[in-house]
């Protein structure tokens, strides 16, 4: 299907009228203030301290680190930029393995006391380049994230799967290869990996960030352990034991690494997972009754909040301020989770415009931050709007949807967003990203993540022609 690209409403009126026109509600501000007094320029206080504004730097991964988890220059070129970015908060960088067998791609970051050293001075350089253009990092709060992959593990070889799950999955388990219980692991497994968690967090403490993020979200493990209904033991069935995973390792942290702060990014909800249809469009792999999505309603292509909201209940009771609210994975819903006109070469043409992505997962963050006033909440989802994001943005701040405004893709192309909207200055749109989605092609076909569209250092790889070859098979 074809669908009005966002560059092509280029008046405020026209935007509003093509969401009119899908009959949706995402809250748009007509004029961005800019200077100290603006929305997306306040200040928030939070249990640790106070965050200098409302932007966030969403983690993502460039899978570009070296094979024994340590940075490269590439990495360290990405986090200068979440440096320069104007961000005040910096939600975990990007996705580091606690351990070598949770680790999404073999190039992926690992913290161990051998690469210590290493992920500190990612921190410093991201805390001295943001020191160098904008004067303090009094108010400016890094963590880092912590993950085990799960299901997507590629620990050796970029091209094989080696899947540690929570359970058996209806539809994933043919998708990504799983065909015995030998991949599952078990509650004395998790026992382990919730030590793994904890002396991680450990270290990144060591190595001076401010929190952690207790990944949950996007069918990594932390996350499909929420859904395990059927999952029998200690980690499964009940609400109590699908979240014995994330209290287990709250409490070792608390006892162990008392005064470093948590957080927790986490799929609200989730959809049954898609496959191309005729036409490459985006279909359900299957129709009927599913249960295996977290915060779903049962027909898995619809939402409902109420466990999700017993979950950002818990996490106060856990004393954890610091939400990142996300939606679905993007192995398998991607048009949920990272709304874009175009598909990544192993996906599938969007079945809705992704403004309808964006739109669910604003309001569903809205409804969730009602509900909890008490939690700081960091929204995702708002690159797709391209030249409205800020005047999303600052409607969402100003009317208490979210607390904050998360940057993923967008800072690939032009990480000086935060800082240029805060000043008034004007968005060049030749550094706007358009959702090409060839940061994940990059990564599907073995190949670094980076905006290959956008970005001249990217643009000049040799990866951007393998990238164009893929595309246009994919087209063919």
């Amino acid at each position: 299907m074809n669908y009005p690209k966002i560059n092509s409403l280029k008046t405020l009126d026209a935007f509003q009228s093509r969401l009119d026109e899908l009959e949706i509600q995402i809250p748009l501000d007509s004029a961005i203030q800019s200077g100290d007094a603006a929305p997306l320029a306040q200040s928030c206080d939070w249990n640790g301290g106070t965050i200098g504004n409302r932007f966030a730097i969403l983690p993502m991964e460039g899978w570009d680190g070296t094979t024994d988890g340590r940075p490269t220059d590439l990495t360290r070129r990405r986090w200068k930029h979440f440096g320069l970015s104007g961000a005040k908060l910096i939600w975990g960088g990007e996705a580091v393995a606690v351990r070598h067998d949770g680790r999404a791609n073999p190039n992926q970051l690992v913290i161990n006391s051998d690469n210590l050293a290493e992920i500190e001075a990612l921190r410093t350089l991201l805390v001295d380049t943001h020191r160098e253009h904008f004067g303090t990092v009094d108010d400016l709060l890094v963590g880092l994230q912590l993950t085990h992959s799960g299901r997507f593990a590629r620990p050796n070889d970029k091209k094989q799967l080696e899947p540690r799950v929570a359970y058996r999955h209806s539809v994933l388990d043919a998708k990504f290869g799983v065909d015995s219980d030998a991949a599952i692991l078990g509650d004395d497994d998790l026992d382990r990996l919730v030590d793994d968690f904890v002396a991680a967090s450990k270290l990144a403490q060591q190595a001076g960030y401010a929190f952690v993020d207790v990944k949950h979200c996007h069918g990594y493990l932390g996350h499909e352990l929420l859904s395990g209904y059927d999952r029998p033991g200690k980690y499964g069935g009940s609400f109590e034991n699908r979240t014995r995973f994330l209290r287990s390792i709250v409490d070792g942290i608390r006892s162990e690494a008392a005064g470093l702060q948590i957080g927790t990014r986490i799929s609200i909800f989730d959809f049954i997972p898609f496959e191309p249809g005729p036409e490459g469009l985006g279909r359900p792999s299957r129709t009927g009754e599913y249960r295996s999505a977290f915060g779903g309603d049962g027909t898995g292509v619809g939402y409902d909040l109420t466990e999700p909201s017993r979950l950002m209940q818990l996490l106060e009771e856990l004393g954890i301020q610091l939400v990142c609210s996300t939606v679905g994975s993007p192995y398998y819903c991607p048009h949920i989770q990272r709304p874009a006109i175009f598909p990544p070469s192993d996906g599938y043409a969007p079945p809705e415009d992704p403004l309808v992505g964006v739109a669910r997962q604003i309001n569903a963050t809205a409804m969730l931050k009602r509900a909890h006033p008490n939690l700081l909440f960091v929204g995702s989802g708002y690159t797709y709007l391209q030249d409205w994001l800020p005047n999303v943005g600052q409607a969402v701040v100003q009317q208490g949807l979210a607390d904050f405004i998360g940057l993923g893709r967008m800072v690939l192309s032009y990480p000086e967003l935060p800082a240029d909207v805060i000043a008034g200055r004007t968005m060049p749109r030749k550094k706007i990203c358009r959702t090409f989605s060839e940061c994940t092609t990059g990564p599907r076909n073995g190949m670094i993540s980076g905006c290959f569209p956008l970005d001249p250092f990217y643009k000049a790889m040799p990866e951007r022609q393998q990238i164009m070859a893929l595309k246009q098979q994919t087209k063919a």
